[in-house]
């Protein structure tokens, strides 16, 4: 743990105690893209444990934050794709210098749990499997959503994408395995962080490394943040050591 941070709970526990709530603590907004969502909510509690501040998080496809924070909404961390927090960064909405890659997942198949797994382990398998299946679910790429915009690219480039638009079934965003769960899908397309958390499916496993597309996340301070010196630390916490160990149990992995 960092060493302010231990200050911070040092601080806020004795504030605590005193039956008083801490005089600096900070109420923080983040706005995630939805893969990152489970591993914030997961390491909040015990930040806001350590700090005394209070987070907030609400998320969105990539393009529906894009769209929100253009229309004014106000907000203090964003995470999402780097490309994004540069262009943001360019744009004003986020403070320079303030990017801080945080993690990085894959895309992944699921079924059903319960339900035979197909075979992936080739592009031509997958392939087949894609094929084979009575439904496809993935993210509507009409929505912004990346996973959903690059699994309509690869549909192309595997040269099935006639095929499956008669079955497609198109999320508009959360998560795909949902519509799997549910039986409105019989396979489905999505991050690996989309489908480890939904109870009912089972991933069947990532996409062949051949065609695998691998999604980094990064954090950006917005430039009209209340309390920057919090956020900041909110963002150290994010990337620190204890975020790993969620961050594997959620189907990620620390950003290189």
């Amino acid at each position: 743990m960092k060493t302010h941070l231990r200050r911070a709970a040092i601080i806020a526990g004795a504030l605590c105690l005193a039956g008083l709530p801490p005089a600096s603590a900070a109420e923080i907004k983040v706005l995630t893209a939805g893969a990152y969502k489970p591993v914030v909510l997961a390491l909040v509690p015990a930040f806001e444990k350590q700090t005394g501040n209070k987070v907030t998080v609400d998320n969105g496809t990539t393009g529906q934050l894009k769209k929100r924070i253009e229309g004014g909404e106000a907000f203090d961390l964003l995470v999402i794709t780097p490309a994004v927090v540069d262009e943001m960064i360019a744009s004003g909405k986020l403070a320079a210098g303030s990017q801080v890659k945080l993690a990085s997942v894959g895309v992944g198949v699921v079924v059903k749990e319960g339900a035979p797994k197909p075979d992936i382990s080739t592009v031509d398998k997958f392939k087949q499997a894609l094929l084979a299946a009575k439904s496809v679910a993935y993210i509507d790429p009409a929505s912004g959503g990346s996973s959903g915009i690059y699994v309509d690219r690869l549909l192309v480039k595997l040269g099935i994408a006639e095929q499956i638009k008669p079955k497609a079934k198109l999320k508009q965003g959360g998560h795909v395995a949902d519509l799997i769960v549910s039986g409105e899908a019989e396979l489905g397309i999505h991050q690996i962080s989309e489908i480890v958390p939904v109870k009912g499916a089972a991933l069947v496993g990532p996409l062949p490394k051949e065609i695998q597309n691998t999604t980094t996340y990064a954090a950006g301070l917005s430039a009209s943040a209340k309390d920057k010196d919090a956020v900041k630390e909110l963002i150290e916490y994010l990337s620190g050591p204890d975020a790993v160990a969620v961050l594997k149990s959620k189907g990620m992995e620390p950003a290189k």
